[in-house]
């Protein structure tokens, strides 16, 4: 018969105490332990973070601002989108026929997943140079530096159609008076190479095999490269391409 005394019963008692409280451990209940709980965890879903309208509407104004030789400044209020449904792709435009100015609404498109339009409210200055006459110019003067000023301010406070590249200006003929100060429209310029109204040209007529060359009178006003009518010297009307200050090009 065996004898066990109390003792080893004891610690027999201790070693199964200890096998089911420590990880790991022989005899321990399967999944015991901290390192089973980390094991089963499923990390949550990484949120999108939500898009910042107003500032792809701010990089939007900036790339349209670039044509202007000057600084912009923006500011954009942002647009209400929060009751809209969540956008994974959108885009930024300006409103058909919209040009820029100093306060513009600008639309702001979700195209997927699901279609909707915002609208939001910004200011914009770009400040620039630009040119006014030196002193008053009469009609048919051809502008050189010395007639034109620079200044400086905010391009788009200037009047529709300033020309604002000098490179553009020099060389330019004024078809009417400006008074010193003014700024310059291209509705008031003509180019050097262009024909006006009333004025006499040569007409070159080319056809298959032949040149031939007579005078004319100029009908309308005319760039290189527009069609304008010219009256012959024995009073018949044609069209013809203007190549230059005084001839026109009449294919036959």
């Amino acid at each position: 018969m065996i004898r066990i005394s109390v003792a080893s019963l004891t610690l027999l008692a201790c070693m199964h105490a200890m096998a089911s409280t420590v990880p790991g451990a022989i005899g321990a209940p399967a999944g015991a332990g901290p390192s089973a709980a980390g094991a089963d965890a499923v990390p949550a879903a990484a949120q999108p973070e939500a898009v910042n309208y107003a500032e792809k509407i701010h990089a939007f104004l900036l790339e349209q601002a670039a044509p202007y030789a000057g600084t912009a400044q923006i500011n954009v209020e942002a647009p209400a989108t929060d009751k809209l449904a969540a956008c994974e792709q959108s885009e930024a435009f300006l409103p058909h026929g919209t040009k820029l100015r100093s306060r513009i609404s600008v639309g702001i498109r979700c195209v997927a997943p699901q279609s909707w339009v915002a609208y939001a409210q910004a200011n914009i200055s770009i400040e620039g140079n630009y040119y006014v006459t030196a002193h008053a110019l009469k009609a048919g003067t051809t502008l050189g530096p010395e007639d034109l000023s620079q200044r400086s301010g905010d391009l788009l406070r200037l009047p529709n159609g300033i020309v604002l590249d000098p490179s553009l200006l020099i060389g330019s003929i004024t078809t009417q008076r400006l008074a010193a100060g003014a700024t310059i429209k291209a509705s008031a310029l003509r180019g050097p190479e262009s024909i006006l109204r009333g004025q006499a040209v040569r007409l070159e007529a080319r056809g298959a095999g032949f040149v031939a060359t007579s005078d004319g009178k100029a009908m309308q006003n005319g760039e290189p490269g527009s069609q304008i009518q010219v009256r012959t010297a024995s009073g018949q009307t044609v069209s013809g391409t203007v190549i230059n200050s005084h001839t026109v090009l009449v294919l036959m």
